[in-house]
């Protein structure tokens, strides 16, 4: 009897190489030399941070500063650039440098790990990605060491403008400013304008996403000359930040922004507009926002930064065309034209089950939290949705949560790195396609 192999699918590939990132470095914190105190870490806790950083989000069980010696935090910096440029695209890099050739088979897988629509070209994207990053995460590590040296020391400044600089582009958010206070994040520079700028500069950078570099770089300002996707993840992108700066700056006056000076405060709302983004990063105290502040957070964590970028969340071109369906569908027309382009209905309908499914497990996930930790729904919300769209921001209750509540974060933000629709292709089986076409048959919704 012949058994027939089953051959991984890209996508699966993809998924695989993510979870085999993440045990190793889990195996790696878990050891004595991985912490300050030279003692060994539970499993949980390191397999927690280790999937926290390979799918850059910022969410910590222990502060990254007093817990982990510098060996445990270079091992999560490692994690964050490998999980912020994907696995493939880093282990291209290295073929590249050894002057080995890409197969057609590494080129397929490439272009879905990158997110490009184009097989042709892969390996000179890959090239702009890795110059890239080198130029934007040096210039930013050069700009925050101007800060953070005269006030940390040479050596410590310098590990910590590379670290925070690496961390903000690939919109992870682990932070070392552990020493000024455990988990208060960049709270204790809410007047440091140089910093926030920096980050938030390299945050949106970060976030936009490796084609509209590429477009960006080829088409220079023209707008009428970029590819739809530039154009929809530029004005989503500008929408997103400006709209959440308002309605921060507008909402939080009595909550997290009160006791401010008016220029700190409209700084504060920026950067919490920025950094809800899928960054991590706080200047101010999330577990100290309104309601509405909440809610306006836990959308934006959701939607997250653009395709085919360091980013998490729904993204930004899945929202927009999800909007733009809703709004095809008042006007009882058939198709979605944006820019004067055609959206496929292909398109729509998997922007739609993206969507779906990432509600469906920041609610459901919220639930079962919020049942065993005894909390406030939109508090688990909050925590649900920052976990799967690798996010990184908390109310403060991710160092205090049980065991089975930790496996609940650690999966989201594992399925938030993946892609929530990609993890479920990833375990379906490609089933036979029938030879006939049932008949259609009306059925009443709204």
């Amino acid at each position: 009897m012949k058994i027939k192999r089953h051959k991984l699918t890209y996508t699966q590939l993809i998924a695989l190489s993510f979870l085999l990132v993440i045990l190793a470095g889990a195996f790696l914190l878990c050891l004595p030399v991985s912490s300050a105190e030279g003692t060994w870490t539970p499993f949980l806790d390191s397999l927690f941070t280790a999937t926290s950083s390979t799918c850059v989000t910022g969410l910590v069980v222990v502060d990254t500063y007093t817990h982990w010696s510098f060996f445990g935090q270079l091992v999560i910096l490692l994690l964050i650039q490998i999980g912020g440029l994907g696995f493939m695209t880093v282990m291209t890099m290295f073929a590249i440098f050894m002057h080995k050739r890409i197969s057609l088979h590494k080129r397929r897988l490439l272009m879905q790990s990158a997110g490009y629509v184009q097989l042709n070209g892969i390996t000179t994207l890959i090239r702009k990605i890795l110059r890239g990053t080198l130029l934007f995460e040096g210039a930013g590590a050069l700009i925050l060491a101007v800060r953070f040296c005269p006030k940390m020391g040479i050596l410590e400044g310098l590990w910590n403008a590379v670290f925070h600089s690496i961390s903000a582009f690939c919109n992870a958010g682990f932070d070392l400013m552990g020493k000024y206070g455990q988990f208060t994040s960049f709270m204790t520079m809410q007047d440091d304008v140089i910093v926030q700028f920096t980050l938030m500069a390299l945050i949106v950078i970060g976030g936009i996403g490796f084609f509209v570099w590429s477009d960006l770089i080829r088409c220079k300002w023209h707008f009428k000359r970029y590819a739809l996707h530039t154009k929809i993840v530029l004005v989503t992108t500008a929408f997103l930040i400006l709209s959440g700066w308002l309605g921060f700056f507008l909402l939080e006056q009595e909550g997290a922004l009160a006791g401010m000076s008016t220029g700190e405060q409209i700084l504060g709302a920026l950067f919490q507009s920025v950094t809800t983004r899928t960054a991590g990063f706080n200047t101010i105290d999330q577990a100290a926002l309104t309601d509405g502040g909440g809610i306006l957070s836990i959308v934006l964590m959701l939607i997250g930064g653009s395709p085919g970028s360091t980013a998490g969340g729904i993204k930004t071109a899945t929202f927009f065309i999800v909007i733009m369906n809703v709004v095809a569908s008042v006007r009882s027309k058939d198709s979605i034209t944006v820019f004067k382009k055609r959206i496929s209905d292909e398109t729509v309908k998997q922007a739609c089950a993206i969507t779906t499914v990432y509600i469906v497990l920041a609610l459901g996930c919220a639930v079962a939290i919020m049942a065993l930790e005894s909390i406030e729904l939109e508090v688990a919300l909050f925590e649900t949705s920052s976990a799967i769209g690798t996010v990184g921001l908390t109310m403060g209750i991710t160092p205090s949560i049980g065991t089975a509540s930790k496996w609940i974060l650690a999966f989201l933000m594992y399925a938030g790195r993946v892609g929530g629709l990609s993890l479920a292709l990833a375990f379906s089986t490609e089933g036979e396609r029938p030879d006939i076409q049932r008949p259609t048959e009306k059925v009443l919704i709204g």
